[in-house]
C-alpha cells in the first residue's frame, strides 16, 4: 500500500507541475485537460481522479505552489522601500505575466475569481506587514495609503511599465520605488 500512495503522490506532483506550467503560460481556455494528461504522461482519466475538473485542477495547483510567490519575495524587513520593490520585481519578473493573464481571464472564468480575492487579500496584507511602520495610524489616512500602494505595486502596473511600455527591469524597479516613495511621503505618520 505504501508503494501505491507513493507512485499516486509522484503522479499527482508530475500532473500539478504540468498544470502549473500550462497555467502560467497560456489563458485558461487555451489550457486543455488533453494537453496536460500528455505532458505529465498519464490519461486525462487520471487527471479526472485525481482533480474531478479543470476547475479543480487550476485550484490544486495554485495552492500546490502558492508557496513560490512567498519564496520569490523572500523576508523584507518592515519599512524596508528598496527591499519590498525588489521582491515585488523578482515576483513579477518570474509570474507577472502569468498572474496578469488570470486577471483578464477572470471575466470569463469565474472558477479564478476567489482565486484572486485570495491573492489581493494576500497583497494588502504584505503591503500592510512590509510598509506599516511608514504609515498613518488613523485609519482612514492609512486605508488609503493602503489603496495608492496597491495602485502602485500592483501586477497592472508592472505589466504596463514592462510589457506595454517597454521599460527594462531596472527602469521598472526606478519607477516602482518612485512611486512607493511618493505614496509614503504624502501618508507620513
Amino acid at each position: 500500500m505504501t508503494t501505491r500512495a507513493v507512485a499516486a503522490g509522484r503522479t499527482r506532483e508530475r500532473i500539478l507541475r504540468a498544470a502549473a506550467e500550462r497555467f502560467a503560460g497560456a489563458h485558461y481556455d487555451d489550457v486543455t485537460l488533453a494537453g496536460v494528461a500528455d505532458a505529465a504522461g498519464v490519461t486525462v482519466q487520471t487527471v479526472f481522479n485525481h482533480f474531478g475538473s479543470k476547475e479543480g485542477l487550476l485550484t490544486a495547483s495554485i495552492a500546490h505552489f502558492a508557496g513560490e510567490v512567498a519564496d520569490l519575495r523572500g523576508e523584507v524587513d518592515p519599512g524596508d522601500v528598496d527591499g519590498a520593490v525588489e521582491a515585488l520585481i523578482r515576483h513579477y519578473e518570474a509570474l507577472g505575466d502569468a498572474n496578469w493573464r488570470a486577471v483578464a481571464d477572470a471575466d470569463r472564468q469565474p472558477a479564478l475569481r476567489p482565486l484572486l480575492d485570495g491573492a489581493r487579500s494576500e497583497h494588502r496584507a504584505w503591503l500592510e506587514s512590509v510598509f506599516g511602520p511608514l504609515l498613518p495610524g488613523a485609519d482612514t489616512p492609512r486605508s488609503e495609503a493602503i489603496d495608492a500602494l496597491y495602485a502602485a505595486t500592483d501586477v497592472g502596473t508592472w505589466k504596463l511599465l514592462r510589457r506595454d511600455l517597454g521599460r527594462s527591469e531596472g527602469e521598472t524597479t526606478a519607477v516602482l520605488r518612485r512611486l512607493v516613495a511618493a505614496v509614503l511621503e504624502g501618508s507620513t505618520p
